[in-house]
């Protein structure tokens, strides 16, 4: 029977060194196998002439360098790129390449397939959850992206709860932040979250990371209709998380509003809001809900959302409206997934 292959785009450094030592080489090796693989975009070990040949066929024998290449791209014409990456078992996931100012772009990746949240306003959770993915998995949608260029921020913000697959996307983090790797700074790095509490305190111990809230009410009321986690999680306990989330200075907790009308866009939610982040170092992200087909919500009016922002600021809370990109392309989580598999 053969032995599976451990897949070394899976693996830190350290288990890199773990495994490399378990074959009997020099810790060493492990940076040069980073610098190949992500440095020179190198996932062929016969390619990497720095290794002795005979590390080269016990790499082949004993490890591979998995690499994910997107099935199908839909290109706005803002420039905004949305990958649908099939995976090894048939499943697949979105990632979104987002041009900002000045050449610059944000790539927003997914951590699984599929969703448990159930959060009323999101497309993926109609899939149901299917699987974790793996750090390997996690990191190939950033290497499948740099394909297209330079990626200066990465945000966990795609298909599924980042941590509901805690493991993995710290694992992952590991791996982008290592400066023989992709060396990212954590400052260009942000992992979302739906206010899962237990978790929000082992990723503030574990790893430093810039942290987002997908927040999107100011009751726990309608709060508990749009997202089931606050059920078990109500507004008080995510806050007070929020509130001892060690963030290095300078940074900022970023809130994610998602507006929808009629439900929680009123100066009395704004008022709410503004009580609500008293005490906690934060960024709002005000976002119109994104329509599209079979949504239950809809976007507020132009009036309304000027309103809430105008509040926001007067009451000295950063407070920025995300420029909605793509949308002349299936630009809502889930919605290449949906559109290319039903049909």
């Amino acid at each position: 029977m053969e032995t599976q292959r451990v897949d070394i785009r899976g693996l830190s450094r350290s288990e890199l060194v773990d495994f490399l030592t378990g074959l009997g080489k020099e810790r060493f090796r492990a940076e040069q196998l980073f610098r190949w693989i992500y440095k020179r975009g190198v996932s062929d070990f016969a390619a990497m002439t720095d290794l002795s040949k005979v590390l080269r066929e016990q790499l082949e024998q004993r490890a591979l360098v998995s690499t994910l290449i997107p099935e199908a791209v839909e290109v706005s014409s803002d420039g905004t790129r949305k990958y649908l990456l099939r995976l090894t078992d048939g499943a697949s996931v979105e990632a979104v390449r987002i041009p900002m100012e000045n050449g610059r772009a944000t790539l927003c990746i997914s951590s699984q397939v599929g969703c448990a949240m159930g959060c009323a306003f999101c497309l993926t959770g109609q899939f149901g959850f299917q699987r974790h993915l793996t750090a390997a998995e996690i990191v190939g949608q950033v290497c499948a992206g740099l394909q297209d260029g330079p990626i200066q921020n990465i945000v966990f913000m795609g298909m599924g709860e980042p941590l509901h697959n805690l493991d993995a996307v710290v694992r992952a983090l590991e791996i982008l932040y290592d400066p023989a790797g992709l060396d990212y700074s954590s400052r260009k790095i942000t992992v979302s979250t739906c206010g899962l509490v237990p978790q929000m305190d082992e990723l503030g111990r574990r790893i430093t990371v810039n942290l987002a809230v997908s927040l999107n009410a100011t009751t726990d009321a309608v709060r508990d209709v749009l997202m089931p986690v606050n059920r078990r999680y109500p507004l008080r306990e995510l806050l007070a998380a929020c509130r001892r989330f060690p963030l290095p200075a300078q940074r900022r907790v970023t809130f994610e509003y998602i507006l929808i009308r009629d439900l929680n866009d009123s100066l009395a939610d704004a008022r709410r809001l503004v009580a609500l982040l008293h005490g906690v170092k934060a960024k709002v992200n005000l976002i119109p809900f994104n329509e599209h087909e079979g949504a239950a919500y809809r976007c507020p009016t132009e009036a309304t959302i000027e309103a809430f922002q105008r509040h926001l600021l007067q009451r000295g809370l950063v407070a920025v409206r995300r420029a909605s990109k793509g949308q002349d392309i299936s630009a809502a989580c889930g919605q290449l997934k949906g559109k290319l598999e039903k049909a």
